[in-house]
């Protein structure tokens, strides 16, 4: 009995990572569906950023659609090789960084049955959200006005441009994931391009949500005990700890959004508060740019520019954690904003709803239709 009982964590370990893996299959489902149906339109979707405050809003928009911000960074690279320029994509990644937090605002709605439980990860899942508003507001008047991360990315590439050397074989978790994400696109191959990108989008948004809710229903009964004191050693042990562990994990999965969105069943369970969980997700926002990095490198035209613009997105996610988290009157204002948020939600689920329709995709919209008629 000692044995078998002993052999339980282990295989609900395994059940943890299998389902992980499966979550990164889905992410790569949806991203294939919205290439697929979309096909060469896909990129017309950023052809309305003719100024930096559309820019911001398209990235915001496009990667709440796709739900990738990883997808839309690397198609912003690919775009600054082919002749974007890049003080116009420049404000895509920043709306890139808000965008992607809307998957696990999403995954938070799973705990809106329990009153205390959603207020814990809806909070968790929005304090990414607040981090990014508030790191926008402060850096893009800046680069409007003097330009510094486009020349700090300028200075960064110009150190890192090697001919023919392309790092698009380290991406081992798209190498991974590939039987399976292949296997469905040929899967639909018959269908038309349209309908088979949304089956495909559909099982994507399906397997997220049966993932999620299963590792979160594991996790809670893992995180008793030594699991339980190995995680709090990993994420809870202080703000240094919590970065670092954000920034390697999400370099693993090549996903903020699958990192961050594993982070909210462990708030709304009561396993971390958030401020325990508040830097690791400051720490997801720096790994998720290690994708635009690969992607840059992998490009065969204007190098150069593409990796600009990816040196751009890890100095904006580095620079946005030390000068927020480094400001002490600074620091905690998302995690209050976030806290003040969930409770309010907590009691009112419709202003759940009213914020992800608004802050993701209505105001954006708005926002953009008002700056094309201007």
């Amino acid at each position: 009995m000692a044995s078998a009982s002993s052999r339980k964590p282990v295989l609900q370990w395994i059940a943890v990572a299998v389902l992980v893996y499966f979550l990164i299959c889905a992410v790569g489902l949806i991203g294939s569906g919205f290439k697929t149906a979309t096909g060469d339109e896909a990129k017309e979707m950023f052809s309305f950023a003719t100024n930096p405050f559309a820019g911001l809003v398209v990235g915001t928009v496009a990667t709440a659609l796709i739900q990738s911000s990883s997808t839309v960074t690397s198609i912003i690279v690919g775009l600054v090789a082919g002749g974007l320029p890049v003080s116009v994509a420049v404000p895509m990644v920043m709306g890139a960084n808000i965008g992607t937090s809307i998957t696990n605002t999403i995954v938070s709605l799973g705990h809106v049955r329990e009153k205390k439980e959603f207020a814990r990860a809806f909070a968790a899942a929005t304090v990414h959200d607040f981090f990014n508003l508030l790191s926008v507001v402060i850096f893009l008047p800046l680069e409007m006005m003097f330009g510094i991360l486009e020349r700090m990315g300028s200075a960064l590439a110009s150190l890192f441009v090697v001919e023919n050397a392309s790092m698009k074989g380290l991406n081992f978790v798209k190498a991974s994931t590939a039987p399976i994400v292949d296997g469905a696109k040929h899967s639909v191959e018959s269908l038309s391009a349209g309908l088979g990108g949304l089956i495909l989008i559909v099982v994507g948004i399906v397997i997220i949500f049966f993932t999620i809710h299963y590792v979160g229903k594991l996790l809670k009964h893992l995180m008793v005990g030594r699991a339980k004191d190995i995680m709090h050693a990993a994420i809870g042990k202080g703000p240094l700890s919590g970065i670092a562990s954000g920034t390697f994990v999400t370099i693993l999965v090549q996903s903020s959004s699958t990192t961050t969105s594993l982070m909210v069943p462990l708030a709304g369970s009561g396993a971390f508060g958030l401020k325990q969980i508040y830097p690791f997700t400051l720490g997801a926002n720096i790994g998720t740019c290690i994708t635009a990095l690969l992607a840059a490198t992998a490009v065969d035209g204007n190098q150069a520019a593409a990796l600009q613009i990816a040196f751009i997105h890890l100095t904006y996610n580095v620079l946005g954690v030390l000068v927020i988290y480094g400001i002490p009157f600074l620091r905690y204002t998302p995690v209050r904003a976030a806290e003040w948020l969930g409770a309010t939600a907590s009691e009112n689920k419709l202003i759940a709803l009213a914020y992800i329709v608004g802050v993701f995709f209505l105001i954006p919209g708005l926002c953009l239709g008002i700056s094309s008629i201007l």
